[in-house]
């Protein structure tokens, strides 16, 4: 896949953007009555009769099908790095990619787990990367600027990433997947990322950035540091997520946001991975409000920052296992519950067919 043409920049976003329209409101009103009627008290399965509502509002259907499901990891690197904001070193991004194309990391082995297909995409890795037919090349160029100096990225390079991931999210469709999960791999990701919701949120800094990748107290201290200088020579504003994006962000957090919005533009549901990429969903959701509808925040990180910013869009995590790796994990462990979800609505008896007595009107 090439990347999107200079001057067609735009186009694809904006069209993607205009299709996304409204849960189905009679699937989720259908599934609601269900859940009413079933061998069980009202409300009893929890989170599990929210997400089955939420699935059939998304897909229009009762019984979705969630087969295949693919997991889109975004790649880049950051020019942030520069100020020694991570604990390990940038050439760690194309590492780690091939490992993810060799399947040796952990995304591989809980998606071989799961059932779920791995495709990478690079969009901005320094390192140049062998073809592979689950890596799709899309290098807008080696890594993002240093944003403690300048922008990270021009506007027009902004809108390219989301048009990446817009691109990668149609084709995995294209293929058959009905499940998309987001996943990323860029070192000083979380530095990009905590700036973002800093900018969005307008926390202060120091209470949305973490350790990221372990860099100790010292380290965090010269990340919060680094951030805090960005934002106050950048100013982004957070009523322009392209803005946010451009000034302080990485460009597989706007492919993210892409992926996010073609899967919302598709009624495909979404599963949100960690803090980068609720960092790209949360401007996806800026840009296009009702594609909130279509996410699914997989898992809560460790990172402040994800806290903030699920807070920020009032979305609760179907789970929290301490997880702070990315790459998708988080969402991967979020899948099975959307099975689960999919068979309890379809496959429990109603009272009527079981010939269990329903709860007798007007008593609690």
């Amino acid at each position: 896949m090439s990347v999107v043409n200079e001057r067609s920049v735009g186009h694809r976003l904006h069209a993607t953007v205009a299709q996304v329209g409204g849960l189905d409101a009679a699937a989720s009103e259908a599934a609601q009555r269900r859940q009413q009627i079933l061998t069980k008290p009202a409300g009893a399965l929890g989170r599990l009769e929210e997400l089955s509502i939420q699935l059939a509002g998304i897909t229009g259907q009762m019984r979705p099908i969630l087969h295949p499901r693919r997991v889109i990891v975004c790649a880049s690197d950051h020019g942030v790095t520069a100020e020694s904001v991570s604990a390990y070193p940038s050439e760690v991004t194309a590492q780690m990619v091939l490992n993810f194309l060799a399947g040796g990391a952990a995304v591989n082995v809980l998606a071989r787990l799961f059932g779920a297909e791995v495709t990478v995409v690079d969009v901005g890795v320094k390192s140049d990367l062998p073809d592979h037919p689950n890596l799709i090349k899309a290098k807008i160029r080696p890594g993002t600027y240093n944003f403690a100096q300048e922008p990270a990225m021009s506007r027009t390079e902004a809108v390219t990433a989301m048009e990446v991931g817009i691109a990668a999210a149609e084709e995995a469709i294209a293929q058959g997947a009905r499940v998309l999960l987001t996943g990323e791999m860029g070192i000083g990701n979380t530095t990009a990322s905590a700036a973002i919701v800093a900018a969005l949120t307008r926390r202060p800094v120091i209470e949305v950035t973490g350790l990221g990748a372990g860099i100790g107290r010292s380290g965090w201290q010269k990340k919060v540091e680094v951030i805090e200088r960005a934002l106050t020579l950048h100013r982004p504003d957070p009523d322009d997520p392209i803005d946010v994006l451009s000034k302080v962000g990485g460009f597989e957090i706007g492919a993210i946001a892409g992926v996010v919005l073609a899967a919302a533009a598709a009624r495909i549901p979404v599963i949100i991975d960690g803090l980068i990429s609720t960092a790209g969903a949360a401007l996806a959701a800026k840009l296009c409000p009702a594609a909130k509808a279509f996410m699914i925040p997989g898992h809560q990180s460790q990172e402040p920052g994800h806290r903030a910013l699920l807070e920020f869009l009032d979305m609760r995590p179907l789970v929290n296992l301490d997880m702070r790796l990315g790459e998708g994990t988080g969402a991967l462990m979020a899948l099975p519950l959307l099975d689960a979800a999919v068979a309890t609505l379809n496959e429990m008896a109603t009272f009527a067919d079981a010939g269990v007595s329903g709860p007798v009107e007007g008593e609690g």
